[in-house]
């Protein structure tokens, strides 16, 4: 009774379906058919544009040369004021097919001959709407109206104007030709339409004999084996992938899928266990991916919950690996991922039994789960502690790939079970924060994940907060450092410096929120702010002091800046708004802002060197390729970093670096400027070495607008 109602039950819905599609088909023909009317109305309009522009085109290219021909062939008989001449002329032109009028009138628009023989209107003005047009035409004019096409031409003998010819053309003839052309079309549409409508009733006809049919074939031939390949597909969606499909020996289309149905369940079960190999396992390193790694540390928290034992969770994450990716490409990236994965592996087969576990999250990050007890180190702390030393001193050892050796380090963070929490979420997020909070120390360390860590996340985010809108709210203001040129302490220019006024915490340090700004992007709101306001500035001091004339302003341009490639058209839209000339701004890149991709850095350099912009290197020396940018970047000057400058007097190394700094920038013809003179002998011996210009509190400090307005004054 129950396959009886199965078999009932598929084969009305199977006539439900043959109905319903019957009567969509119905509507469907009906939209087709009005739709069809809706087409011929619209070819019909288009037939008459087209074959309107086509007629008047060729009217209009007809009449044309006719004018031209006749204003050549009466300008004789115009010119001796031959009227018997003239009118000759203009009645075989009026004879012409669809030819309303010909008018020939002096320079003064005065009618001289009408066409028609008689010479009634003789030095009568000519006052019909289009005459005005045609009168002030300097050459051939054609104009339309709905009931003839005017055509003019002056006649003149060199450049000395007689007069002109008109000659109207009917558009009578055209619209009846028109007319008739379109009603022939749309009559042939209709009998198009009408052929079209019996072949579809036609075909529905079919269709309805083929439903029938088909529900005949259904009734007959595909219930049952519908029905066993259903029930073994039941098996199949509990996870029974051994359930047994029944043979057939039917050589049919229906033979052939139950026996394809069987070869899908095993092929089906083959692809369950490497899916969920895959499912589990980075594709990359072959190590446990975020998933399997997130499932076994759930599980392995329900076993020890309660049991005392504790877990380590170290987050490493390789430091400064996206340079690897941007210089090297992603393909020796791949490869680097992979010695690093076999190092930590053997890191961790060390110091860790059966029970650790190593992932990969993604990217550059590597997660390794201890727990206490395994290998040789006591406590979860003790032994997590061992390991990460041991990351950090074999990560940081040089990986040679393509011929080149790769210098890298890892920061690791790490957070215990169940000291610093008791749920897998929260394990994780503190071992991301502790792993940040190595990289904030100058990465290739490791730090235990604190309570503490979880304040100074929350300043993080609180000053970002407060970051946003600051310029707004007035609390962000650009502070002004003076340059002076070391061979006659002449002031030539300022550093711009941003500095925030807190309400609520002072003044900020530029390093702490700089570092925010640039890490969340707000650096690509804030900079353009920042030089859009010391364009200003500089200018104020162009206009109103006489000391100001010369001044030029340096902007520091974050690398974040410089990776939008918007750089130069900003430049320029802030140059235009302010007024100032390029040459008095100088754009201030230190050397990682470059080394990222040093292509695209030396293309928009090009493009600010190319508008008078200057262009200086900033915290030279400090950088992983030092000199060598001299020679690659399209720069004008470099800032020799503090920290030579600082050592000049009391460290001959650090002296000598100085000195071949500035040798080797003079050599390319390279300004040099120093940074953080604070001392009388540092400023004589940069002197005496050929350096150009320098800055530092020995020359003044950071100044607000008004404090270097009245240095200026």
């Amino acid at each position: 009774m129950k396959l009886t109602r199965q078999l009932q039950g598929l084969h009305a819905r199977f006539l439900i379906l043959v109905v319903a599609t019957l009567v969509l088909m119905l509507a469907v023909v009906g939209v087709m058919l009005q739709r069809q009317s809706g087409v011929q109305q619209e070819m019909v309009g288009v037939s008459r544009a087209s074959m309107r522009t086509l007629v008047s085109n060729r009217l209009r290219l007809h009449g044309e040369a006719a004018v031209v021909q006749l204003a050549d062939a009466l300008t004789n008989p115009l010119y001796y004021l031959d009227l018997d001449a003239i009118g000759a002329i203009t009645r075989n032109a009026s004879r012409q097919p669809d030819v309303a009028y010909v008018i020939v009138y002096d320079t003064r628009g005065d009618i001289i001959q009408e066409g028609s023989g008689a010479v009634a209107a003789y030095s009568e003005s000519m006052h019909d709407p289009l005459a005005y047009e045609a009168l002030q035409a300097p050459g051939l004019h054609v104009q339309w109206t709905d009931r003839v096409l005017d055509i003019s031409n002056p006649i003149q003998v060199g450049d000395a104007r007689l007069g002109g010819v008109r000659v109207g053309y009917s558009l009578a003839s055209m619209r009846s030709d028109e007319s008739r052309a379109t009603q022939s079309l749309a009559a042939r549409l209709r009998e198009i339409g009408a052929n079209d409508l019996l072949w579809v009733a036609a075909l529905l006809a079919m269709l309805v004999a083929l439903g029938g049919l088909a529900s005949l074939v259904l009734q007959r031939a595909l219930v049952r084996p519908i029905r066993q390949l259903a029930a073994v597909a039941h098996e199949f969606e509990s996870g029974n992938y051994g359930a047994v499909v029944p043979e057939s020996k039917r050589q049919d289309e229906i033979g052939e899928l139950v026996r394809a149905f069987g070869r899908m369940g095993t092929s089906v079960a083959r692809h369950d266990r490497d899916i969920r190999r895959m499912a589990y396992t980075d594709a990359l390193t072959g190590l446990a991916n975020r998933l399997a790694f997130r499932e076994s540390l759930d599980q392995r928290l329900l076993q020890l919950r309660g049991v005392g034992r504790q877990l380590a969770l170290l987050f490493a994450d390789i430091d400064d690996f996206k340079r690897i990716n941007d210089t090297l490409g992603h393909d020796v990236g791949d490869e680097v991922l992979l010695r690093f994965a076999n190092r930590i592996r053997t890191a961790v087969e060390r110091y860790g039994s059966n029970h650790a576990l190593l992932a990969r999250f993604g990217g550059d990050e590597f997660v390794i789960l201890l727990e206490a007890g395994d290998g040789p180190g006591g406590d979860a702390r003790t032994l997590a502690s061992a390991l990460a030393e041991t990351l950090v001193e074999e990560l940081a050892r040089p990986i040679l790939v393509q011929d080149r050796q790769v210098f890298l380090g890892t920061s690791i963070g790490i957070t215990l079970f169940p000291d610093d929490a008791t749920g897998s979420t929260m394990l994780m997020k503190n071992g991301d924060i502790a792993m940040y909070q190595a990289k904030v120390a100058g990465k290739s360390c490791y730090r235990f994940y604190s309570r503490a860590m979880d304040q100074a996340v929350e300043r993080r985010v609180r000053m970002e907060q407060d970051l946003r809108g600051a310029w707004e709210r007035g609390e962000l203001s650009v502070a002004y450092q003076p340059i002076l040129r070391l061979e006659d302490r002449k002031l030539v220019g300022a550093e711009a410096l941003l500095r925030w006024q807190h309400p609520q915490q002072g003044l900020i340090a530029p390093s702490v929120f700089i570092d925010v700004a640039e890490q969340t992007g707000l650096i690509e709101t804030i900079g353009p702010q920042v030089l859009s306001a010391a364009c200003r500035d500089a200018m104020r001091w162009r206009n109103e002091f006489s000391k100001g004339e010369g001044l030029f302003v340096s902007v520091n341009v974050s690398p974040r800046q410089l990776r939008t490639g918007a750089l130069p058209d900003q430049v320029a839209s802030i140059l235009r708004a302010t007024g100032l000339a390029a040459p008095n701004l100088h754009l201030e890149l230190t050397e990682t802002a470059v080394i990222g991709d040093e292509l695209l850095a030396s293309t928009l350099l090009a493009r600010l060197r190319a508008t008078g912009v200057k262009v200086w290197l900033d915290d030279f020396g400090t950088g992983f390729s030092g000199l060598s940018h001299l020679r690659r970047v399209p720069i004008d000057g470099v800032k020799i970093d503090r920290s030579f400058v600082a050592d000049v007097l009391r460290d001959p190394d650090d002296l000598a670096l100085t000195t071949a700094i500035i040798a080797m920038a003079h050599s390319l013809g390279i300004t040099v400027v120093a940074e953080g003179v604070e001392q009388e002998g540092q400023f004589n011996i940069l002197r005496d070495r050929g350096c150009d210009l320098a800055q530092g509190f020995l020359m003044g400090k950071p100044l607000t607008m008004q404090e270097f307005t009245r240095l200026l004054a």
